[in-house]
């Protein structure tokens, strides 16, 4: 039963920071493409929505995503989907693409804004890190209130009680 009080903050810990590593990974892509100082009009493909939530409780969240199609400097036909474009984006509009070339063409059609969207991403890390830190805290503190109790789930005497 005690490994559940290590394996559950584990496997919470695994997600955050395989979440940060995603954040981070994002952020330099967005970075690279905008540094590029590469633009191509692209075409708006296709344009749908996605949502999750609304349980009993819970709210209801809606994301809007966007595949867009563009041709690169060198040719080449790239098309790539992308999250939380703007609203007033439809099917068959002409948007301004940044991309960096490579073996992977890495592309973004949010215009570039590196103050809000270093924000954004040092906001989402320092979340994770709570999230890691109080998982770390939680297996620490359990640990050491364990090791005070006998097989018998008595916990023995610390001498702290003794005046």
């Amino acid at each position: 039963m005690d490994v559940f009080f290590y394996v559950i903050p584990g496997l919470i810990m695994a997600v955050a920071l395989f979440m940060a590593y995603r954040v981070v990974h994002r952020s330099l892509q967005m970075r690279s493409a905008w540094n590029s100082g590469l633009t191509a009009q692209a075409r708006c493909l296709r344009s749908y929505t996605t949502v999750s939530g609304g349980g009993r409780d819970t709210s209801v969240h809606t994301t809007l995503h966007h595949v867009y199609e563009f041709t690169a400097r060198d040719g080449r036909l790239v098309r790539f989907e992308e999250e939380g474009g703007p609203g007033t984006t439809v099917e068959g509009d002409l948007v301004t693409v940044y991309y960096a070339e490579g073996a992977r063409v890495v592309a973004t059609a949010h215009a570039p804004g590196r103050v809000k969207q270093a924000a954004g991403a040092f906001g989402m890390l320092v979340f994770l890190g709570v999230v890691v830190a109080f998982c770390c805290g939680f297996m620490v503190t359990y640990n050491d209130f364990s090791s005070g109790v006998d097989e018998t789930g008595i916990v023995e005497e610390t001498g702290f009680g003794d005046f």
